[in-house]
């Protein structure tokens, strides 16, 4: 008997707890991020709970999920109605189901998110649809998530007017992306538009749904699986987009799941799913529109599809963005984000090379057919042949690409925006550097015949022969002098000067006026006398010879010697002789940047001003003007050098990473000081150029605020420890006078202060495809890019 009675008794719990879980969630019930619970639809198909956000993070976001296929498909993620970021909770983090409504707070009690509707809520249901909604004491709904999609339309879901969907930022982060449908305010016309991200501002559409002004109309998605719009406006009218891809189709929902999914390249896609666990699984394609997103978007504003320098064409019924030659992906992860060029356009007699070289030495033409940026173009000249235009193109040096048709010649500057695969006979001939070692790797597969040398070839062999003979009366004069013996390689690749190790004793006073030292070495004062002229110069003579340090020195010569900004600090030359390796820079007279930031005086806020855009500008050259892309892996206020007229210039290029050109991405041990380090160093994955934006964030909130990023601090003062959690903390309770204290200065500027701290949490996202390039990051201090509101630099993430 008493067997039976504990049988039944352990057979009640389990009911309960189905009930609980397949049933109404009940007031008090919650979830945590610490365990895999989760509040079931009666049939289990559908989930609302917690999804990590990459295995690399300890965030999570509350979302909904096709539960019973191997995808686990998210349709719904919670985000902040102000600015529609996707809300991240940390470890630890719970959502409760109170008579409020739904409340999701941190470990801490802090609430990050809610759910609260008008009227008490008596508890809460997952249905079998994939809508989770909230029900008062009459069993009303008084909120429900398909009022709040996000980028996914369902079954019995519609969009009614003045909603939105807006697509994700990519495959597997699911932030508000670049695309967005809606109904327009004005004439109620349902939309597909571009947003100007990180921005939420609209460009012109690239599809639209005329519904006529009607007073009431709404996008369905019925319980068939059918999509249209519906409108009331003399009677019911379904108008059904006329695209080819939107065909009436055979739709069996007991056979299949159905979504629409707004992609984050910007197509309305419908996919179809076997509910069958035995049938073939994965999303198939059904339906979209437009039928060719790569035509379609055709905006004086905005990149496009697949970003700035790129162009696009459909492959099996989806977008396919590629570089043209000389060009590569900005992020080699997401294809649709633009092309960089891989060499520096120069402009005047000098081309960027600091010599006299003629254009025929320098550039040569690639050919690329159907293809067209029918928007970029800057002059326009007819009747003109092929040569002329390639001639003309050749000898401009704002010109970047000129298109061909029609004995019309359109040349375009950078960036070019737009670009899609078009027939139409043109041909585009895209200007690239002449290089010796043959053409570098790129995204776009060319054919050896589409190659279009200058006309003036005859130039080039000329100026061979030249260079050889040069060379060898080099070799001959070196062979004469031995201690000043230089790989010819060296020579030719820096056009720096070379110093023997006693010129260099000599200069230095027997290296005895010492500067500053560090892991490499110990920088010492000297002066070159030049006729009667006598130059300072800062010599950094490295540690003795070890692997380590001859990499460094050979790196930071090859990086050093092909630059010249005014942001940059000038090498001059160097010593390779013997044992001896030693760089001679220019001399700059008023130290670091640290130690003007964080000495006793503090350095006045104009004068910051003028250190943070000065740096920024010498990142933007290092990253997308130089021949080879640099990065530098260790941008700290010691590494930044001020001279006599107080301009900020970067330094110390030993841990420079120099990308190849087929390159944006590297792989190297983990470099930088502690403080401005960048997250992904850790994680073992390849380094981008956001590595520096990272440290130039964590280094722009030390000139904002006169402090080091890191310090030790008094008891009752441990918030203000690590100064970028600080920052963050201020700016989003509205507290960021507390950085600069008593800084007047900075106080009556305080729309720069407010905008520059929102720069520096925008530089310093976890993620790297988060932050902003260094280009963005001086177009916002210019006050030429809008700076959206941030979100917490731990608010992104990405579902593996």
């Amino acid at each position: 008997m008493v067997s039976s009675s504990s049988t039944l008794y352990i057979i009640f719990i389990l009911f309960l707890q189905l009930l609980l879980v397949f049933g109404n969630v009940t007031r008090s019930s919650t979830l945590s991020t610490t365990n895999k619970n989760s509040w079931l639809s009666p049939s289990g198909e559908f989930a609302f709970g917690f999804q990590q956000l990459g295995t690399a993070t300890n965030l999570f976001m509350l979302a909904i999920w096709y539960n019973k296929i191997p995808e686990k498909t998210i349709v719904w993620s919670a985000k902040n109605t102000n600015n529609n970021n996707l809300v991240q909770a940390p470890t630890g983090s719970q959502v409760q189901l109170t008579s409020g409504g739904l409340t999701l707070t941190t470990q801490q009690g802090e609430s990050i998110w809610t759910a609260q509707p008008n009227t008490a809520v008596s508890y809460g249901i997952m249905h079998d649809t994939g809508n989770f909604v909230l029900v008062n004491k009459n069993s009303s709904i008084v909120w429900e998530s398909f009022k709040f999609p996000t980028d996914t339309l369902l079954p019995n879901q519609s969009l009614e007017l003045g909603g939105n969907i807006t697509s994700r930022f990519s495959e597997t982060n699911y932030t508000s992306g670049r695309f967005q449908l809606y109904f327009r305010d004005d004439d109620h016309n349902l939309m597909l538009s571009p947003l100007a991200w990180p921005t939420q501002l609209r460009y012109k559409f690239y599809y639209r749904i005329d519904v006529n002004n009607s007073a009431s109309s709404s996008l369905v998605f019925d319980e068939s699986g059918d999509i249209y719009v519906e409108t009331n406006k003399n009677g019911t009218t379904r108008i059904i987009p006329q695209g080819t891809q939107w065909k009436n189709l055979d739709l069996d929902p007991k056979l299949y799941y159905y979504r629409a999914t707004l992609d984050y390249y910007g197509v309305l896609t419908q996919y179809s799913h076997p509910r069958d666990t035995k049938a073939k699984q994965g999303w198939t394609i059904m339906r979209y529109v437009p039928d060719n997103i790569c035509i379609a978007i055709f905006n004086e504003m905005g990149s496009g599809t697949c970003g700035y320098n790129s162009y696009c064409s459909m492959e099996n019924q989806r977008p396919t963005c590629k570089c043209p030659y000389g060009y590569s992906l900005i992020d080699p992860s997401n294809q649709f984000g633009g092309c960089q060029l891989n060499f520096t356009l120069g402009c005047g007699d000098n081309n960027g090379e600091g010599l006299n070289v003629k254009p025929e030495e320098l550039y040569e033409f690639t050919v690329l057919r159907d293809v067209d940026w029918p928007l970029s173009d800057y002059e326009k000249m007819q009747p003109y042949s092929q040569q002329d235009c390639q001639q003309s193109c050749l000898h401009d040096c704002m010109c970047a690409v000129a298109v061909f048709n029609n004995n019309t010649c359109w040349k375009k500057r950078l960036p070019i925006a737009n670009g899609r695969a078009q027939s139409g006979g043109q041909l585009v001939l895209v200007k690239t550097r002449v290089s010796p070692f043959g053409p570098s790797s790129t995204t776009h597969d060319l054919k050896k015949d589409d190659r279009v040398k200058p006309i003036l070839q005859g130039l080039l062999i000329s100026s061979t022969v030249f260079n050889s003979i040069l060379l060898a009366a080099v070799v001959f004069m070196t062979l004469l002098k031995p201690k000043r013996v230089v790989q010819a390689a060296t020579l030719v690749e820096t056009n720096l000067c070379s110093f023997s190790y006693d010129a260099l004793k000599e200069a230095t006073w027997g290296f005895s006026e010492e500067l500053g030292r560090g892991s490499f070495g110990i920088v010492y004062k000297g002066e070159l006398k030049a006729g009667s002229t006598c130059n300072v110069v800062a010599v950094k003579r490295l540690d003795r010879l070890v692997e380590d340090r001859e990499k460094e020195f050979k790196t930071e010569l090859r990086a050093i010697g092909k630059t010249c900004h005014k942001n940059l600090v000038r090498l001059v030359g160097f010593c390779d002789e013997g044992l001896h390796r030693m760089l001679v820079y220019e001399f700059m007279s008023n130290g670091s940047l640290a130690n003007i930031l964080f000495g006793e005086t503090k350095p006045i806020w104009n004068q910051r001003v003028g250190f943070a855009l000065g740096i920024a500008r010498g990142l933007v050259y290092l990253h997308e003007e130089c021949d080879t892309p640099i990065i530098h892996c260790d941008i700290k206020p010691q590494n930044i050098l001020i001279d006599e007229y107080f301009t900020a210039k970067i330094s110390d290029f030993g841990l420079a990473k120099l990308l190849l050109a087929d390159q944006s991405r590297t792989n190297t041990m983990v470099r930088g000081t502690r403080g401005y380090v960048a997250p992904e160093w850790f994680k073992n994955v390849p380094v981008t150029a956001k590595v520096d934006v990272y440290s130039f964030g964590a280094m722009l909130l030390e000139i904002v605020c006169c402090r080091k990023s890191v310090v030790l601090m008094e008891s009752g003062e441990e918030e203000k420890a690590i100064l970028t959690d600080w920052a963050c903390d201020c700016y989003m309770e509205g507290r960021i006078d507390a950085l600069v204290e008593n800084d007047q200065e900075a106080l009556d500027d305080i729309d720069r202060l407010e905008k520059w701290i929102k720069i520096a949490i925008w530089c310093i996202q976890e993620h790297p495809e988060m932050r902003p390039t260094m280009r963005m990051v001086m177009q916002m201090l210019e006050d030429v890019v809008k700076v959206p509101d941030p979100p917490s630099p731990f608010s992104f993430g990405s579902i593996p």
